[in-house]
């Protein structure tokens, strides 16, 4: 495997970054700890506009018809995925499956949900019925569609291993393939949560260090 390159640590313009995503023009972000959800302008590195969800939003994508979220509520956390439109706010669309859920991508014309430590990724459509399972043999911290490629990030987090560090790796596939055939490309150095790029860069989110980071891969 290569290694990421101009990788670039920006201070997160909040505590516990989580859910992170691009319009074409602006990052999103969500804080875990403060249940906020932040437009972020990349060149002056600085927050716009603040929006008030309704739940802890875990991940989000832009797609034809403005936004998605996957949203958690309740005691349990139950994890839902919402519409948002700036003139309408936010509408429940429908559960993730077995309530459970978190990262999500958009290829053009569906909708796909990660669970995590299944190493599922879920290609729903409009009613969140399932239409295909693709396992990527790993946990899944987040993922993304770049030129109708498929990236992931996959590894173990190590949560019941004491004093083991998060592994992570950078992969692409192929959807279009019946089974995808998964290429690690790089190893990911810091605790990753959410994947998304802005037609030049890859971002993630580092959130134990409250840090958002860009990064390239070499070709």
């Amino acid at each position: 495997m290569n290694e990421i390159s101009d990788l670039k640590r920006h201070p997160s313009p909040t505590v516990t970054p989580q859910a992170l995503a691009w319009d074409g023009k602006q990052l999103w972000m969500s804080s875990r700890d403060l249940g906020t959800l932040f437009q972020v302008d990349v060149d002056q590195w600085k927050v716009g506009e603040e929006i008030d969800p309704p739940g802890t939003v875990w991940a989000a994508v832009a797609t034809n018809d403005d936004w998605r979220f996957t949203i958690g509520k309740g005691l349990n956390d139950d994890r839902y995925v919402y519409r948002y439109n700036p003139d309408e706010g936010f509408t429940k669309l429908f559960a993730c499956p077995e309530f459970t859920g978190s990262y999500l991508s958009f290829d053009g014309n569906h909708l796909y949900l990660s669970q995590w430590y299944k190493g599922l990724i879920l290609k729903l459509d409009q009613q969140g019925n399932v239409l295909r399972e693709i396992d990527v043999g790993e946990e899944i911290c987040g993922h993304t569609f770049v030129e109708g490629m498929f990236y992931v990030l996959r590894g173990r987090e190590n949560k019941n291993v004491p004093d083991k560090a998060e592994e992570w790796r950078i992969a692409r596939l192929t959807p279009r393939e019946e089974k995808p055939q998964i290429e690690d490309l790089a190893p990911i150095p810091f605790a990753s949560r959410s994947l998304t790029f802005d037609g030049n860069r890859f971002w993630s989110n580092h959130r134990a260090a409250d840090e958002t980071i860009s990064f390239t891969i070499p070709a």
